[in-house]
C-alpha cells in the first residue's frame, strides 16, 4: 500500500497541465490544457483517499470523551462545511466546559508578555514547576487571516499548552497582527518576533532556545510555514526552529469562489493576484528539510485538507520521503486542537512522538 500511495503522489505532483501541455501545440494544447485540469482535480481527490488509507488515520480515541460530546459533534460533523462559522462556533462552545475542568495543576503561567511594540504582539509562557532547560512549543492560533486571538475562549488554546507543560514541555501560546490593517507578510514576521523573543529569553523561564517547535493551525499554520520555509521571510540566519506542526493550514493563498473564507485572500495577501503562487507555503514548503508534521481532520474547512496535502505530496517528492501526516477521523476543524488535554489524547501523543523522534 505504501509503494501505491507514493507511486500515485509522484504521478499526480509531476501530472500538471504545463507539463504535459509543453509536448502539445496551437489548438491541441489548448483542449489538452483543459482535459489535463480536470484530472488534476480528480489526481488531488486520489491523494487524500490514498493519504487516508495509508498514514495515521486513527479514530483519534473520541471514544475517550464523554458522551455528550461524542453525540452532538458526530452530528455537528456532517453539517460542518455547510456553515463553518456556526459550526465552529458550536463545537468551541460545546468542548469549553470540558477544558474548563482538565488538569492544570503544576503548571505556572506568565500571561501578555511582550515580544514587540504592536498591542497584539503578546505570548503566554506555560511553565511547569522546576522548568530547566526544556524543549519549547509555540502554538500560533488560527482566525482566516483577520480574526482570532490566542485565547479563543478562557479554555481554548490555554488547552494545548497546559497539556505541553504537563508533558514536560515550555508552552507559549502566541498571538499576531491582523489583516486588514496589517498585511502579508506582517503576521509571519510576528512568528519571527517569537522566535528572537525565545531566543533572548528561554532560559529565564526554563526553556532551551535550541528546541523550538513551531505548532499552527489554520491560518496560523500558514503563517508559521511562511516564517519556516521561506529565506525571504526569515533571512540568513535561518527560522531558528527545530520542527514544525501544521494542523490544517492555509497553505494556499487561493481565493476561488468556493472558499467560504475567499473574501479574506485579498485582506492579507494583496489583490494582485500574480504573486499568491510565490506567497503560498505549499508551492516551496518542500524545498525545507526541517522537520514537518502535517495534520487535517476529517471534517476540515474546505480546501484546507487538499492544500495539506499537497505540501504532503511535494514533499514525498523532493525529500524522497514523506513526512510524518495524521488525518483525525471523528474531528472537524475545531475540534482537533479543542481535544487538547482531554481523554482524546491521540494528536497530543503524536506531535509528542513526533518532536521525540525528530520526524
Amino acid at each position: 500500500m505504501r509503494t501505491l500511495t507514493v507511486v500515485v503522489l509522484i504521478a499526480s505532483f509531476f501530472w500538471s497541465p504545463a507539463t504535459a501541455a509543453s509536448a502539445q501545440s496551437g489548438v491541441a494544447a489548448k483542449r489538452k490544457r483543459a482535459r489535463i485540469a480536470s484530472i488534476q482535480r480528480w489526481m488531488i481527490v486520489v491523494w487524500l483517499v490514498t493519504l487516508s488509507l495509508w498514514c495515521s488515520a486513527a479514530s483519534a480515541q473520541i471514544s475517550n470523551l464523554p458522551e455528550d460530546i461524542q453525540k452532538r459533534l458526530s452530528e455537528i460533523n456532517p453539517l460542518y462545511q455547510s456553515n463553518i462559522s456556526k459550526y465552529g462556533r458550536e463545537t468551541i462552545q460545546l468542548f469549553t466546559p470540558l477544558l474548563a475542568t482538565g488538569p492544570k495543576a503544576g503548571v505556572n503561567v506568565s500571561a501578555d508578555e511582550s515580544y514587540g511594540a504592536d498591542p497584539r504582539q503578546k505570548l503566554d509562557v506555560y511553565q511547569p514547576q522546576g522548568a530547566n532547560n526544556l524543549p519549547i512549543v509555540v502554538f500560533v492560533h488560527g482566525g482566516a487571516l483577520t480574526s482570532g486571538n490566542k485565547n479563543e475562549t478562557d479554555e481554548i488554546s490555554a488547552n494545548a499548552l497546559y497539556y505541553f507543560a504537563r508533558h514536560g514541555f515550555l508552552g507559549i501560546n502566541a498571538t499576531y497582527r491582523l489583516a486588514p490593517k496589517h498585511v502579508y507578510p506582517a503576521a509571519a514576521q510576528d512568528i519571527g518576533g517569537v522566535v528572537a523573543w525565545l531566543k533572548g529569553n528561554a532560559k529565564r523561564v526554563g526553556g532551551n532556545p535550541e528546541r523550538i517547535y513551531l505548532i499552527g493551525r489554520s491560518s496560523g499554520a500558514l503563517h508559521v510555514a511562511t516564517w519556516a520555509f521561506d529565506p525571504k521571510i526569515h533571512g540568513a540566519n535561518g527560522p531558528g526552529v527545530v520542527g514544525l506542526i501544521l494542523i490544517s493550514g492555509r497553505l494556499k493563498a487561493d481565493s476561488r469562489a468556493d472558499d467560504p473564507n475567499a473574501s479574506r485572500i485579498p485582506e492579507y495577501f494583496g489583490t494582485d493576484a500574480s504573486l499568491y503562487p510565490e506567497r503560498s507555503p505549499v508551492n516551496y514548503g518542500a524545498l525545507s528539510a526541517l522537520p514537518t508534521f502535517i495534520v487535517i481532520a476529517e471534517f476540515d474547512n474546505p480546501f484546507l485538507d487538499v492544500y495539506s496535502a499537497e505540501l504532503f505530496a511535494k514533499m514525498c517528492v523532493a525529500r524522497s520521503r514523506c513526512p510524518r501526516f495524521l488525518r483525525l477521523v471523528g474531528h472537524n476543524h475545531q475540534s482537533t486542537t479543542a481535544s487538547l488535554n482531554t481523554a482524546d489524547n491521540l494528536l497530543g501523543q503524536e506531535i509528542i512522538d513526533f518532536i521525540k523522534q525528530g520526524k
